[in-house]
């Protein structure tokens, strides 16, 4: 069942490729948060319950629901465009997360480590560079955020592939990355949008200090 929910993630991730609404990005993003609660729930069931708690707290609630809302809520308050403009066409940009996807399953049947999960490995290391290709693909400021959410999850699904082994330490450490970057750049996405119609990377170039 954890491999099929992995392979769903790494579905999730193709289809982000070829998405062309900041709505879609964010369902996405909510699809996700619901995966990784199956798939931390299947693996962490026999963990101390107050840290298993956390943990489906931290992806069903934070991932799922408050991230998602907190996005429609900027996109909403900036006016900005439903349309997330990538400079590259959908085609290619399917293209070139599969290959991720590939590049990362050699990579992880090259790595060898006796507490490594291979197909945990595969998934977190297909997000992380998918996110970050989708924030280097894309114009929009915001789909940015979203591209660094997408890291973010790769980074939960690559401490779930170390031993299935997280301490309320390292999951409250995550939590905070997550909200400390969401609201900075929140904050930023609402600065950017008082000051230029479009929220769009270009307008970067515009700023001074």
């Amino acid at each position: 069942m954890t491999n099929i929910l992995l392979i769903a993630f790494a579905i999730s991730l193709i289809y982000m490729g070829i998405a062309n609404r900041l709505s879609t990005y964010i369902n996405i993003l909510a699809v996700q948060g619901i995966i990784l609660f199956g798939v931390s729930f299947i693996e962490l069931i026999q963990i101390n319950t107050i840290n298993l708690i956390f943990i489906l707290f931290e992806t069903i609630v934070f991932k799922t629901i408050a991230i998602p809302l907190f996005l429609n809520y900027v996109i909403k308050k900036n006016n900005i465009v439903r349309e997330a403009e990538p400079f590259l066409p959908d085609f290619l940009s399917v293209v070139i997360i599969t290959c991720i996807i590939l590049g990362s399953f050699i990579l992880s049947n090259i790595i060898t480590g006796v507490h490594i999960q291979k197909m945990f490995f595969l998934v977190a290391i297909s997000a992380l560079l998918s996110g970050l290709f989708i924030i280097i693909t894309r114009k929009k400021v915001v789909t940015h955020i979203m591209g660094y959410l997408v890291i973010e999850n790769g980074v939960f699904i690559l401490s779930l592939s170390t031993g299935n082994k997280m301490t309320m330490l390292v999951n409250a450490g995550i939590t905070l990355d997550i909200f400390v970057s969401v609201l900075v750049l929140g904050v930023f996405v609402n600065r950017i949008g008082n000051t230029f119609e479009e929220m769009n990377v270009d307008n970067l170039a515009n700023l001074k200090d």
